[in-house]
């Protein structure tokens, strides 16, 4: 394949990491006629690929060896990195290199120009819409990196995504993704706070949603979670509470390296990272209510008359 065609079927394509966001992207992929080969560390992750129609390589060497564009989707940046090391010598000259995994950044642009100079392409695209778009391949992916990068790997992208925002330069993918979970696990905070109020006052859950989703406090937990995995108590939607806490202290992180005044940020992150750590390691991150629960009740402010 020439060096700076557009990544097409059957293109080799390797996907390293197969967990709950790997195993349904990398299908993706296999459906559009990609030559996929996937690796992971844990054995039952490999078995889960090769029970979907994957290629199952042994080795991490085996896997990147004849790609033509990695892809990884790890659960941060620093693994990334630690991967990234471990694959380099064993890269095929002009691979590309795409980061889907929620990673810090600062990071992500450090990492991303250390393989530019070594004459490897390299874009971060992470995702939005959990395990059931990765399924069926509606994700909504953010991909920063050069035009020319983006444009090669534009098809391998529309594989798994309905929609891709292009969205500048590298480390701007992972600085939008932190973001937007930002203001989802805000908002997240803010729909269960209201729940437990107004059931506390009196009011039906079951209502207070209605209402809020034809109001102006409508978001996605009001939308997608509220009934389904909240008030159900099920708690099972599918994204780990530490990783929702891990992409909030990354947008806090964010702001401060910038020089940007975050204070809903601050205390937001402090609150995700308390409940990671009263929590199961296990834990759904819509099970942060089970956390607030059990918060004291501060003292009513004084106002005055």
């Amino acid at each position: 394949m020439n060096a700076k065609s557009v990544i097409v079927p059957p293109a080799r394509v390797a996907v390293i990491g197969l967990g709950n966001m790997g195993v349904p992207m990398g299908a993706c992929l296999v459906r559009a006629s990609y030559s996929v080969a996937g690796f992971d560390a844990a054995e039952s992750a490999r078995q889960r690929f090769a029970a979907s129609g994957g290629e199952v390589a042994g080795t991490l060497a085996t896997a990147v060896s004849a790609a033509d564009l990695v892809i990884t989707i790890l659960p941060n940046g620093k693994i990334v990195r630690d991967v990234v090391s471990a694959m380099r010598a064993h890269l095929r000259p002009g691979c590309v290199i795409v980061d889907m995994s929620s990673s810090d950044p600062v990071g992500t642009r450090t990492l991303g120009n250390e393989l530019l100079r070594a004459k490897f392409e390299f874009a971060d695209a992470p995702v939005s819409g959990g395990v059931k778009r990765a399924a069926d391949g509606s994700l909504a992916i953010m991909v920063g990196g050069t035009t020319a990068t983006i444009d090669r790997i534009q098809p391998v992208l529309s594989a798994m995504g309905r929609v891709i925002f292009r969205t500048g330069a590298l480390g701007s993918g992972h600085a939008m993704k932190a973001l937007n979970n930002y203001v989802s696990a805000a908002g997240l905070v803010a729909a269960v706070e209201a729940i437990a109020i107004g059931r506390k006052f009196g009011l039906d859950p079951v209502l207070m949603t209605d209402i809020l989703n034809a109001s102006s406090g409508r978001n996605n937990t009001t939308e997608v979670k509220l009934k389904p995995f909240i008030l159900s108590e099920t708690f099972n939607a599918g994204f780990p509470l530490r990783l929702m806490a891990k992409d909030v202290r990354t947008a806090n992180d964010l702001a401060h390296a910038v020089g940007v005044a975050a204070p809903l940020a601050d205390a937001c992150a402090d609150l995700w990272d308390a409940a990671a750590r009263d929590l199961p390691e296990a834990a759904d991150h819509t099970a942060v209510g089970r956390y607030l629960a059990k918060l004291p009740v501060r003292a009513a402010s004084k106002r005055g008359p």
